[in-house]
C-alpha cells in the first residue's frame, strides 16, 4: 500500500512539474512589434537593437568628462562601428571645475567608436547664465571641437546674437562666432 501511495504521489510530483513548467517558464509566442525611427523613414534593420533610457559616460581627459542619454536610442552597426541613433536627448559635458555645458536636442547620433556626436532638432545648449539655440550641433571628440550651426541664437548676460555659426574650442576656450556668407554681418543685440 505505501508503495502505491509514493507511486500517485511522485506521478501527482511530475505532473505539477509539468504544468507549472508550461505555465511559467516556456516561452511563449508574442507579437512582433517593428518600430521606426530612422529619419528617412525606411524600415528598422532586425539586427538593430532597440534600447530605452540609455546612458554612455566618457572621460575626455582626467578632469573633463562627457556623458549622453536619451530616451529611446537604436544601436546599429555602419563601417563595423557602433553608431546610435537616439532620441530626446541630453548630453552634459563637465569641465575640471564641474561647471555643466548641457545639450539637448530632439534627435542625435553618437558614434560608440570615436565619440563624436551629431545632434539636430531643437538644439538648445546652456552654460552658466548662456543659451544657444540652433537646428544643428557637433561634437568632435578628437579635436575637443563644438561646432553649432544653422539658426544660431545667443542669449547671454551682455546681450543676444544672431550668427551662422558658433565654433567653440574645449582646450583653449576660444569661440568662433562667423556667418557661412563673408557679406553677411553677425547680428548683435547689447542689453542695458
Amino acid at each position: 500500500m505505501k508503495k502505491v501511495i509514493k507511486l500517485i504521489l511522485f506521478l501527482l510530483l511530475i505532473i505539477i512539474s509539468i504544468i507549472f513548467y508550461k505555465i511559467y517558464l516556456s516561452e511563449n509566442t508574442k507579437s512582433k512589434v517593428e518600430v521606426n525611427i530612422s529619419e528617412e523613414g525606411q524600415a528598422t534593420n532586425p539586427e538593430n537593437n532597440l534600447i530605452k533610457n540609455l546612458k554612455y559616460e566618457v572621460k575626455l581627459n582626467k578632469n573633463n568628462q562627457y556623458a549622453i542619454t536619451s530616451d529611446l536610442s537604436e544601436i546599429t552597426y555602419e563601417d563595423g562601428e557602433e553608431v546610435v541613433k537616439m532620441q530626446k536627448v541630453t548630453a552634459i559635458l563637465l569641465n575640471q571645475k564641474n561647471i555643466p555645458l548641457i545639450i539637448t536636442s530632439e534627435v542625435a547620433t553618437y558614434n560608440n567608436f570615436n565619440y563624436n556626436t551629431k545632434f539636430s532638432q531643437n538644439v538648445r545648449v546652456e552654460y552658466l547664465n548662456n543659451i544657444i539655440l540652433s537646428d544643428k550641433l557637433e561634437f568632435d571628440y578628437n579635436n575637443s571641437l563644438i561646432t553649432i550651426y544653422e539658426n544660431v541664437e545667443y542669449d547671454g548676460i551682455q546681450g543676444n546674437i544672431i550668427a551662422d555659426n558658433i565654433k567653440i574650442d574645449l582646450l583653449t576656450k576660444k569661440i568662433e562666432i562667423y556667418m557661412s556668407n563673408t557679406n553677411d554681418n553677425v547680428e548683435v543685440t547689447a542689453k542695458k
